[in-house]
């Protein structure tokens, strides 16, 4: 499972850890999130974030 980085604030996803601050579990895919979910650093929408390589 790839990261993805908040283009607006830098904020890394890790599926690996999840977003407790959301409810996401721990090996939850970016791409299996909400739509409604948002960056828990600056609430950026799923749209503002590009895959780590």
């Amino acid at each position: 499972m790839n990261k993805y980085k908040c283009i607006i604030c830098g904020y890394t996803y890790n599926p690996k850890r999840g977003d407790r601050t959301q409810g996401v579990e721990e090996g939850t895919s970016f791409e299996e999130l909400s739509e409604s979910w948002r960056c828990p650093t600056c609430r950026a929408q799923k749209m503002d974030f590009k895959e780590v390589k």
